[in-house]
């Protein structure tokens, strides 16, 4: 059996928000393929539990704790690199000897350590990350915050030079990454986002809300429902769910100000679908342009209505099964006539996103590629 390290930035269940979603159903699709997984996890607490739902997809979980030294904020690396460094794992890695994916550049520190060749290593890139910390400043208001988002997207510019002809391959999420990698290193592979479904649902005419999720501990995520909670105070007469296991009291606040808004916790897959299914609209909108974002595939997969803004996704295809808006104004303007409308474009989602979107599709495709098979 072949088998693979996975080193990810978190610990990737539930599957709830971000680059998370990706990191856990491509686990699941390479275990399903016989791929034996050794999943190394960087976290701030470690569990005392593995969840079941991850035992049955790998081999082996291990856990790293995050380094909590403020003075690495003015190491030459990045931050999210610098404090994702472990002496264990390094022991870990060469225990076994096997292929090794990076779960994103802020995984990559040990690699200075990986001297002897014994492994060949890959990276999964899930942001250009220079311009990703970029982003974050800009949209950040608290002024320590947007300073050290900055400098961190500095930081970056080098080390992403750096490191990115290390790998055999890097496998980037959208074409703008697949681009930039392939100009700059020449192993780039495109291999979209792993999302986890598999069939297109089929839903009543109508639902009962919009709905807003994601993860609001980040300064995009902030600012966009920041945006969205000042729309729906115009619309009184329609209803807003906001789903996040990750509001801050600021955020708690100011939803309770507003009558027709309601916070709820996601926690759990199930929930998430349900969510999305008696939704009849759904609002993303990114102030990030960093290629397809993960939560588009589960809100075109398991709902109704995707009202978009520009830097949701990068693929035409995908935008053409959006309603897309310029800005707030437009976007406004389909929240109203989605509001009226029966949904009837299953069967279209169906014919395009299951014909090019499969997971099994994309695992096949990374394994012929490590395992040169």
């Amino acid at each position: 059996m072949k088998e693979l390290h996975i080193i990810s930035f978190n610990y990737p269940y539930p599957p709830s928000y971000g680059g998370i979603i990706d990191v856990y159903y491509k686990i699941k699709a390479l275990s399903d393929l016989r791929i034996k997984i050794h999943l190394h996890c960087f976290i701030d607490q470690i569990p005392s539990m593995v969840d079941p739902e991850i035992k049955e997809i790998t081999e082996n979980v291990f856990f790293y704790r995050k380094k909590k030294n403020p003075l690495l904020y003015f190491s030459g690396i990045p931050f999210a690199a610098a404090i994702r460094d472990s002496e264990v794992l390094l022991k870990n890695l060469e225990k076994i000897n096997a292929p090794i994916l990076f779960e994103g550049l802020q995984t990559t520190h040990i690699v200075r350590l990986l001297k002897n060749k014994r492994h060949q290593l890959y990276l999964r890139h899930h942001n250009n990350e220079t311009e990703y910390y970029k982003g974050l400043s800009l949209s950040e208001k608290n002024i320590f915050k947007k300073i050290i988002y900055k400098l961190e997207s500095l930081k970056y510019i080098g080390y992403q030079k750096k490191l990115l002809k290390k790998f055999e391959t890097v496998f980037c999420l959208s074409e703008k990454e697949y681009k930039e990698v392939e100009i700059y290193s020449g192993n780039a592979q495109l291999i979209h986002i792993f999302h986890g479904n598999q069939s297109v649902k089929q839903l009543d005419k109508k639902g009962n809300y919009f709905l807003f999720h994601g993860d609001l501990t980040t300064a995009d995520n902030k600012r966009a429902l920041n945006e969205t909670i000042d729309l729906f105070k115009t619309l009184p007469q329609y209803k807003l769910v906001v789903a996040s296991d990750r509001a801050s009291e600021d955020i708690k606040r100011k939803i309770s100000e507003v009558e027709n808004i309601s916070l709820t916790p996601i926690r759990t897959t199930e929930k998430l679908h349900s969510l999305l299914e008696n939704a009849q609209g759904n609002i993303l909108v990114s102030y990030q342009n960093s290629g397809t974002k993960v939560k588009l595939f589960n809100t075109l997969y398991n709902s109704r209505f995707v009202i978009i803004n520009e830097n949701i996704t990068d693929d035409p295809v995908l935008t053409n099964l959006c309603l897309y808006g310029a800005d707030m104004t437009e976007i406004r303007q389909h929240i109203i006539t989605s509001a009226e409308k029966d949904y009837h474009d299953a069967e279209n989602r169906k014919n395009i996103l299951e014909n090019t979107h499969s997971d099994k599709a994309k695992a096949e495709e990374i394994i012929k590629i490590i395992f040169k098979n």
